[in-house]
Parts: C-alpha cells; sequence; structure tokens
C-alpha cells in the first residue's frame, strides 16, 4: 500500500526562513490598525504604523522579485494581501519595475528616471515632487500593460482587475462603516507608503550616472561606466527594512534573496562603485542633502552625470 504523502508536504513554506520578519511586518500592521479602529488614537502605534507603511513597500518589491513561498497559491493570496495593506495593486511593479526600472538602470529609457524632470537635480523639491512626477508618467505604462494582457493574457488580465477591485472594495466597505476612521488608519498611512515607494527612486538614483556606457567602457567594463547608477545606503535602514539600501547589490542581482544583498554589496559591489555613492545611514544622508544642503551648498550632492548627457 502506498504511504500517504507527508503532511508537512502540504503546509505552506517560505522560501527563506528570514522572511518571518516580512510575514511579522504584513500581521502587525492590520492588527495595529484594528487595535486603534476599536480603541482609539495612540500616537506612538501611529508612528510604528507610519514605519510599516514603508516596510510594506520594500516587502511589495521583494516579493514580486522572488516569490515568498514555494507554492503558487500563498504567492497569490499573498500578492492580494499586499494589495490590500499597500492600497494598490501588486502587479504594477512588473511593468514600471522589473520592466522599466530594472531594465533601463536609470537610463534614458527608463520613464520615471529623476533626470526626466527639470534636469539632473538632488534636492529637497525635487524628492518631494518625484512620486506625483512618477505616477504622471508611469500611468500610461498601466494602461497599455492591462491592455496587452486583456489582449494576449486573458487569466492574467483577469487576475490583475480582481487586485483593483479588491482594493477599491476595501476603501469602499471600510467608508462607509466610518469615513474618518477609514481615512485615518488606513488611507493616509497606505498614500504615505506609496509616496515613500515612489521617492526611494529617486534617493536612489538622484545624482548617480544614468548614461549608457561609452564603447571605450563597455569594452573596459569600467566600474564608472557600469556601476555608477545607484546609491547605496548602509544603516540601520537595511536590517530594518529587509536590505533596500543596497540597492546596486540588488540590479546586479534582481533574483537574489533580500537576505543575501549584505554579503554581495561588501564582497562584490562596494569598492567598485564611485565612493560617493556609498552612503552610512538614509536619515543623516536625507538631512544633509535636503536640509542643510538648501542653505550650504558644501553639503549639496554633486552629479556623476556630465551637464550635457542627460536628456529631460
Amino acid at each position: 500500500m502506498a504511504r500517504p504523502p507527508e503532511v508537512s508536504h502540504r503546509l505552506p513554506r517560505l522560501r527563506h526562513w528570514r522572511d518571518w520578519q516580512s510575514l511579522a511586518y504584513l500581521v502587525a500592521l492590520p492588527a495595529l490598525a484594528a487595535w486603534q479602529w476599536l480603541n482609539g488614537f495612540n500616537v506612538l502605534l501611529y508612528a510604528l504604523m507610519l514605519f510599516l507603511t514603508l516596510g510594506i513597500g520594500v516587502i511589495h518589491h521583494n516579493h514580486v522579485h522572488l516569490r515568498m513561498w514555494r507554492g503558487r497559491r500563498m504567492n497569490r493570496l499573498t500578492d492580494f494581501w499586499i494589495t490590500l495593506l499597500q492600497g494598490h495593486p501588486t502587479f504594477v511593479f512588473w511593468p514600471a519595475h522589473v520592466a522599466n526600472h530594472h531594465r533601463y538602470r536609470h537610463g534614458p529609457k527608463d520613464v520615471a528616471r529623476t533626470y526626466r524632470f527639470g534636469g539632473d537635480t538632488n534636492h529637497l523639491w525635487g524628492y518631494l515632487l518625484h512620486p506625483f512626477q512618477a505616477v504622471w508618467v508611469l500611468v500610461p505604462v498601466f494602461v497599455g500593460w492591462l491592455a496587452r494582457l486583456r489582449q494576449h493574457r486573458r487569466g492574467a488580465w483577469r487576475y490583475c482587475i480582481a487586485q483593483y477591485v479588491l482594493w477599491l472594495g476595501s476603501w469602499a466597505v471600510l467608508l462607509a462603516l466610518d469615513w474618518r476612521k477609514a481615512l485615518l488608519f488606513v488611507i493616509v498611512l497606505q498614500l504615505h507608503g506609496l509616496h515613500w515607494l515612489l521617492a526611494t527612486n529617486y534617493l536612489q538614483h538622484a545624482h548617480a550616472d544614468g548614461r549608457k556606457p561609452s564603447r571605450e567602457e563597455a569594452l573596459r567594463d569600467t566600474p564608472r561606466g557600469r556601476l555608477n547608477y545607484a546609491r547605496n545606503f548602509e544603516g540601520l535602514v537595511n536590517p530594518l527594512l529587509f536590505n533596500i539600501g543596497l540597492h546596486t547589490a540588488h540590479h546586479e542581482n534582481p533574483h537574489a534573496h533580500w537576505s543575501e544583498l549584505t554579503h554581495l554589496h561588501h564582497t562584490r559591489y562596494r569598492a567598485q562603485v564611485d565612493p560617493v555613492l556609498n552612503e552610512g545611514g538614509l536619515v543623516p544622508y536625507m538631512l544633509r542633502v535636503f536640509v542643510l544642503g538648501t542653505v550650504w551648498p558644501r553639503f549639496r550632492s554633486r552629479s556623476l552625470m556630465p551637464p550635457d548627457s542627460f536628456t529631460h
């Protein structure tokens, strides 16, 4: 008689044990929202929720590059769960990030390249505006992607539309229950997370070298010609937000699990990137460049791109 399959094989299995941290964030955010919905606003818990919305965006990003689970069903359930928490369908990372940003690496064909909007900038106003500018150029990308899916892959198109239905339906239900609480404990937090999700592109790439390497640089495979398209952050942002600061290693190894990026950054890429692109903490960088740099020029960053090399 054939032996029954092991029960453990039927249970959901994470691809990597470090994603227990991801699951903790995915559970903590709605739990804190529900507690405050029932018990009232708490400033410390709300501050923690603001931080967790950043984590949800990074988890969203990581889950697209490397699916969190070994089973298709759990990965799809996670897509829908992230859609609810992010306040936007998870499918958008495919056309906007994978097929665009990772393909063109902040180069002239990257539709949301930071130097497309008003020149090659890296200042507070550019940082604040970038999410809105990026949305303006990315929406047509999403629409075109959905149109092609509807024509050629109807099942995938229905899957994307189901995410829109779930997201907008959740807003409708929560607003009907209590529109003030829905705004405070759900929608404002989601918009905060989406702002950071888009603004991260500015932090990681503004004043980096988005040029297409010259023929000589390509032949030599020089670091300046190949790896200076991204900025890295080496502080607390990485253990707290899934190594999101180690951007060169991620670009060069997009399917590597986020927990592997620390080793990759220090052993392969750190020494090859222009030193000005290897920053310490994210917050000190933002204070120096966006706050102090507004008043004192010596704190501002300098572009690695020649003035005549970028395209509006």
